[in-house]
């Protein structure tokens, strides 16, 4: 199937994990013959590990450091990437983190701020950066990264889980506020992986507890998730936005 990738741009968010999804949506996208992947993250020397990945995969890239709950900096960081390649195809915004937990009554304010503003807003941000370069060029694909913790409450009163809640809600508003300019934006909602989203030392351990709970009985690959992300962004899907695609092994039904 031809997913139409060749010779676009993308931008990949929270890219510099190398055990991540952002790192095997930017090698997939090479693969697929994407002209250059841009990467950012949080961590500098990580992101320059993924870029020099995809460059020796065959790809320009850039490796760009950026938080994306600053404005000022996404902003510089998004005509970063459209000054070097000269426009901006597709974005997946990965960037995010689980910060907080336990029960309610100890929860700090500080932590709901940061894990608010790193899911949600950076999301937004990222995605009101990118959104004239696509409408110059009356094109473009944006799919969020979101969370199956959405319809999950067995982990208590979470922020991360209310954050990609919102996730979900600001990727069909901007769907449908979007879809006359030829920009379409979904959202693909990982199952647990064994990413470093999970904190614990033994992440192994805690996937295959995990995976107890799954009907298709294992967690989530990058894999797993890239395909997905790379499909709705695909020009195979160009008939497809305003959508959450559960990729969780029927956890999320």
């Amino acid at each position: 199937m031809e997913l139409g990738f060749k010779g676009k741009v993308a931008l990949v968010t929270g890219a510099g994990s190398q055990i991540g999804f952002g790192k095997e949506i930017a090698l997939r996208l090479v693969k697929e013959g994407c002209a250059a992947v841009a990467i950012t993250d949080i961590n500098l020397d990580d992101a320059k590990l993924t870029a020099a990945t995809v460059e020796k995969a065959g790809a320009k890239s850039i490796a760009i450091k950026a938080d994306v709950t600053n404005r000022d900096e996404v902003q510089a960081m998004v005509k970063k990437v459209a000054d070097a390649y000269g426009k901006i195809d597709i974005l997946f915004n990965v960037a995010g983190a689980i910060l907080g937990g336990g029960p309610l009554e100890d929860q700090k304010e500080d932590l709901w701020d940061r894990e608010i503003g790193l899911n949600l807003k950076g999301t937004m941000l990222v995605s009101q950066g990118v959104l004239p370069y696509m409408k110059k060029q009356k094109s473009g694909a944006i799919v969020n990264i979101g969370s199956g913790s959405t319809a999950m409450f067995s982990h208590g009163v979470s922020t991360y889980a209310m954050a990609k809640a919102a996730v979900d809600i600001f990727t069909k508003q901007l769907a449908f506020v979007e879809a006359g300019t030829g920009i379409r934006v979904n959202c693909v909602a990982p199952g647990p992986s064994p990413t470093n989203f999970i904190k614990a030392p033994d992440k192994q351990a805690v996937i295959e507890m995990l995976s107890k709970q799954i009907p298709l009985g294992r967690g989530a690959t990058p894999a797993d998730i890239a395909n997905a992300a790379l499909f709705l962004a695909s020009d195979a899907a160009g008939y497809i936005t305003g959508q959450v695609l559960h990729v969780s092994g029927g956890s999320v039904l």
